[in-house]
């Protein structure tokens, strides 16, 4: 059965992202591509690299036939997504891939500063972590997509938080993000001059909005409040997180849960116990790549995961949530080998 789906934010490299999976998906069809300061212009002059494909020209949001869309997926900068979602037809299914429905409202007003203007659908988004919510995920009407940073901390620790084989008060995170997870919009702070040859901390301290997503997903999951402490860098590479998690707890015991609870996930690939991934091991892929070693500190344990931001992290994942709320097989379309080198 072919699926017609729209994109909305397809200008940006999550939209462009969602467009290069769906290409060869066998049954989503891209129906209508939406993007707003690009409206007008075919899909090839924005991403050359998708001008051998047969698309609809970049309308205005407001210029689709939702009529005959199945599903949307909201690739948009934050606060868009909240009173565009809230105009659809309620039989249309939505994906969104921004922050606007991660959080609940207590959270999304602590994190972002604001009142939340769509409650009632904020109220009924499931979180778009699929490995771990799929049966919400089947039947939701709207899932909200994680952060990208948000993920691969989770992949490397949900297992663990209610395990009892680690320390929930001693959580160390430091994360290393490709500049991709900034967007495609223009910042000085991004420009090439910028950011190669360096590396960069940033919303450190505490302040990264991602920490939301952590504090309400572990403390559930615990049956507690767990704080984690957080530290993302920028590094010069254009796609990639790599999550380094440092725990109390014995390294085997740590391993073993792991490889348990990713045993038969199509996309999560627990190392053997000692061996560390690489970002480049899971470039332009759905894959996430998950190590475990131990340290000379007895007790003390590595924890690390990596994902590509913009498959795994973004579009990947949007892709395998659709793939559940329409009834088609959880890894269709997505199971293409990374990108080497």
């Amino acid at each position: 059965m072919t699926h017609n789906v729209a994109i909305l934010g397809a200008s940006g490299y999550t939209g462009a992202e969602l467009v290069r999976i769906i290409a060869t998906h066998p049954s989503l069809r891209i129906a209508a591509l939406a993007a707003d300061r690009k409206a007008g212009q075919p899909m090839a002059s924005v991403f050359p690299h998708l001008r051998h494909l047969d698309l609809p020209d970049l309308v205005q949001a407001g210029e689709i036939d939702y009529s005959g869309i199945d599903l949307v997926f909201a690739a948009l900068p934050h606060g868009l997504s909240q009173a565009l979602v809230a105009t659809l037809p309620r039989g249309i299914r939505v994906v969104d891939l921004g922050a606007d429905f991660r959080l609940t409202p207590d959270g999304y007003r602590t994190w972002y500063g604001a009142d939340h203007v769509a409650p009632e659908l904020q109220g009924e988004a499931v979180y778009g972590l699929t490995e771990f919510n799929r049966d919400a995920i089947r039947g939701a009407r709207l899932v909200a997509g994680t952060g990208c940073n948000a993920a691969t901390v989770q992949f490397a620790l949900t297992p663990l938080i209610g395990s009892g084989l680690i320390d929930l008060d001693d959580i160390i995170c430091d994360l290393k993000n490709g500049v991709s997870g900034a967007g495609r919009s223009l910042k000085e702070t991004m420009l090439f001059a910028e950011r190669a040859n360096d590396v960069a901390g940033y919303s450190q301290g505490g302040r990264h909005r991602h920490l939301g997503e952590f504090d309400e997903q572990f403390s559930r999951i615990a049956g507690r409040d767990v704080r984690i402490q957080f530290t993302p860098h920028l590094v010069p590479v254009n796609r990639g997180i790599l999550a380094s998690c440092y725990l109390k707890g014995e390294a085997w015991a740590v391993h073993d849960a792991l490889a348990a609870a990713y045993a038969d996930e199509p996309f999560l690939q627990v190392l053997p116990l000692g061996e560390l991934p690489q970002m480049a091991h899971v470039q332009g892929s759905n894959f996430c790549h998950v190590g475990v070693t131990g340290d000379r500190i007895s007790g003390r344990t590595l924890v690390v995961s990596t994902l590509d931001n913009l498959c795994k992290g973004s579009s990947g994942q949007a892709v395998q949530n659709a793939n559940l709320m329409l009834g088609e097989d959880e890894s269709a379309g997505l199971m293409l080998a990374p990108l080497f080198p």
